[in-house]
C-alpha cells in the first residue's frame, strides 16, 4: 500500500515529450531513456501512442526484453470512437496488442470538445469513457484515465466535467488524472478544482499540466498540495507548444521542499543533472543553461556581494545545496566582480595563501578591467581567466613556443567546396615540430594542426575537442576592420572549459582562444601529477 505522503511519478517524455518541435527519439534512444528513467526511480514510463505508428508499437515489443527494476510501462490511447462498440474499436484493440501492464486513455471533459470536435452527444461521451475503462479492466489492465481539458471543462460546465470522472470511476479506472491540456490555468484554479475533485471522489487523483502560461510545474505542485498523488510530465519539460510540466523540477521540489516522498530518494536525486543531460543528449538537443536545479547557471554567482555571501553562508544565495541535485557552484568573472570572485577562483586553483586585501588581488582585478576594456569577457571563459591569474602571479609557463603558422583557404572551382589547410611550426623543449592539418574551415584546420603538433609531446591532447565556437563583432562600425571576440568551449569528454581571444583578425583571435584551451588542459594535468 502506498504511503500517504508518496507521490507517483509518471513520465511521458517518450510520448508527449516527443511531440515537441525539434524533439525526436530513435528506437534505440527510446530504450535507453526508459532504462535511465527506471534506474532513476520513475514509477510509470509512457512508451507511446498504441495506435499511432509502428515505431511506438516496436518499443512496446522491444522493452519486454529489458529487465526493469521499478517502472511500469504504459501504452497511451483514447476512449472508443463514438457509435462504435469498444470491442470493435481499433484504438482499444491496439492498446491490448501493446501488451503493457498499464493502459492510459484520454477522454473529453469539456463540452466544447464533445460537441464541436468529436461531434457527438454528452451522453455518448460518458458511455465512451465508461465502456473503454471497463473493457481494459476486464483484460486485467491497470487503467489510468487522463481527463483531457478537465480544468477548462470544469470552468465551463462543472457538473458535466465531474460526470466524466464518475464515468471513468464506474468503468474501473484506477487513477483520475486532471489535465490542463491547453496550459492556460493559473495555480489557484488548479488547487481549487483539484480540491473539489478530491472531496467528490474517494480514489487516487493525478495531474497532467502544460506550460503555456509558464505555470506547468507550479500547477503540478498545487495539485499535489490539494491532494493529488500522481504527477505526469516530461524530463526537461519537453512537449507540445511550450512544453509539459518539467519532472526534473517537480521531483526536486517534492524531495527538497515538501514533506512528500517519491520513488526517487534523496541520494538518487544527486543524479538529477545527469538525467537531464542524458535525455537532452538522446534527443540531440543542447542543455538549457538556465534550467532550474540542473542548468549550468542554476548556481552561478556573478555579483561580488553574492559571491561574498555564498562563501560565508551558502544558503544566503542558494536555495538548495548544488551537489544535492548533481550540480555545482560556479563563480563568474565580469565587470561586476570584486575581490570575493577572484578569491573564489584562487581557491579553485589551490592558491590559498593569498589574502583578499593583498596587492596580488588588486593587480588581478586591474588586469581584468584592462582586458575587458579591450573586449575580453570571462563569464564563459573560466579557463582564460585562470590563465590570466597565472600570468599576473608569474606562475604561467609556456608549454611550447610558436615559430609561426599559415592558414590557406582555397576554392578550386565554383562547384567545389572550400578547402582549408593550416601548417604550424613550434618548439617544445628545444625540439621542433612542423605539422599540417585540414579542416572544415580555417579555425578547424588550425586546431587540427596544433593538436597534431603537440600530441607527440603531450598525448592527452588527442582527446581534446572543440565543443562550441562563437564569434562576436565588437565594433561593427569598423566593418571588415572590426575587432572580433572568439569564444571557444573545449572538452576532454569528462569536463568542459571555456576560453576567449580578441583581435582584428578572426584567425588570431581564434588562435589565442585555442592556445588558452590547450594550456589549461596541460596545467590541469601538471596539478594532478
Amino acid at each position: 500500500m502506498m504511503a500517504d505522503n508518496r507521490v507517483l511519478i509518471y513520465d511521458t517524455t517518450l510520448r508527449d515529450g516527443a511531440q515537441a518541435e525539434g524533439v525526436t527519439f530513435s528506437p534505440v534512444s527510446k530504450i535507453h531513456v526508459a532504462q535511465m528513467l527506471d534506474s532513476f526511480g520513475v514509477d510509470y514510463i509512457e512508451g507511446g501512442f498504441a495506435a499511432s505508428n509502428p515505431k511506438d508499437m516496436a518499443f512496446f515489443r522491444d522493452i519486454k526484453k529489458v529487465k526493469l527494476k521499478h517502472a511500469k510501462i504504459a501504452a497511451f490511447g483514447s476512449t472508443r470512437r463514438a457509435g462504435i462498440a469498444v470491442e470493435e474499436d481499433r484504438g482499444a484493440q491496439a492498446l491490448l496488442e501493446a501488451d503493457t501492464e498499464v493502459c492510459t486513455i484520454f477522454g473529453k471533459s469539456w463540452l466544447l470538445h464533445v460537441e464541436d470536435v468529436l461531434k457527438t452527444t454528452a451522453e455518448e461521451n460518458l458511455a465512451m469513457i465508461e465502456d473503454t475503462c471497463r473493457f481494459l479492466k476486464s483484460h486485467g489492465k491497470e487503467v489510468i484515465y487522463d481527463a483531457e481539458h478537465f480544468f477548462d471543462g470544469y470552468k465551463d460546465a462543472p457538473e458535466y466535467a465531474l460526470k466524466t470522472l464518475a464515468a471513468a470511476k464506474t468503468g474501473g479506472a484506477d487513477v483520475l488524472v486532471l489535465c490542463d491540456t491547453n496550459g492556460g490555468c493559473l495555480s489557484h484554479e488548479v488547487y481549487e478544482i483539484t480540491s473539489v475533485v478530491k472531496k467528490t471522489f474517494e480514489m487516487a487523483v493525478g495531474a497532467h499540466t502544460h506550460n503555456d502560461s509558464e505555470t506547468g510545474v507550479a500547477n503540478a505542485m498545487e495539485a499535489v498540495r490539494a491532494g493529488a498523488v500522481h504527477v505526469q510530465g516530461t524530463i526537461n519539460g519537453f512537449g507540445e507548444r511550450c512544453g509539459n510540466c518539467n519532472l526534473v523540477s517537480v521531483v526536486a521540489n517534492l524531495i527538497r521542499k515538501t514533506d512528500k516522498t517519491c520513488l526517487v530518494d534523496p541520494e538518487q536525486l544527486k543524479n538529477l543533472k545527469a538525467v537531464s543531460q542524458f535525455v537532452n543528449e538522446q534527443a540531440n538537443l543542447r542543455d538549457n543553461q538556465r534550467a532550474a536545479y540542473v542548468g549550468d547557471s542554476a548556481f552561478a554567482h556573478k555579483a561580488g556581494m553574492h559571491v561574498d555571501g555564498v562563501r560565508k553562508v551558502a544558503v544566503s544565495f542558494e536555495h538548495v545545496p548544488p551537489d544535492s541535485v548533481g550540480n555545482s557552484r560556479r563563480i563568474l568573472i565580469s565587470e561586476l566582480s570584486g575581490a570575493s570572485n577572484v578569491m573564489e577562483k584562487l581557491l579553485e586553483m589551490g592558491l590559498q595563501n593569498i589574502d583578499r586585501k593583498s596587492p596580488e588581488i588588486r593587480e588581478i582585478l586591474s588586469k581584468m578591467e584592462q582586458m575587458e576594456q579591450e573586449g575580453y569577457v570571462y563569464e564563459s571563459a573560466d579557463a582564460s581567466f585562470k590563465m590570466l591569474i597565472k600570468k599576473v602571479l608569474k606562475e604561467h609557463k609556456n608549454f611550447f613556443d610558436l615559430e609561426g603558422f599559415r592558414v590557406i583557404v582555397e576554392k578550386r572551382s565554383k562547384d567545389e567546396p572550400c578547402v582549408s589547410e593550416a601548417s604550424i611550426k613550434l618548439k617544445v623543449d628545444g625540439e621542433t615540430a612542423f605539422t599540417v592539418g585540414e579542416g572544415d574551415g580555417p579555425v578547424d584546420a588550425l586546431n587540427m594542426a596544433l593538436r597534431r603538433a603537440l600530441s607527440t609531446f603531450f598525448p592527452s591532447i588527442e582527446g581534446v575537442q572543440l565543443a562550441d565556437y562563437r564569434v562576436n563583432i565588437l565594433d561593427p562600425d569598423e566593418a571588415t576592420g572590426a575587432r572580433t571576440r572568439v569564444q571557444i568551449e573545449s572538452t576532454d569528454g569528462s569536463s568542459n572549459w571555456g576560453t576567449v581571444g580578441v583581435s582584428e583578425n578572426i584567425i588570431e583571435a581564434s588562435w589565442e582562444a585555442l592556445v588558452d584551451g590547450i594550456e589549461y588542459k596541460l596545467f590541469l594535468e601538471e596539478e594532478q601529477d
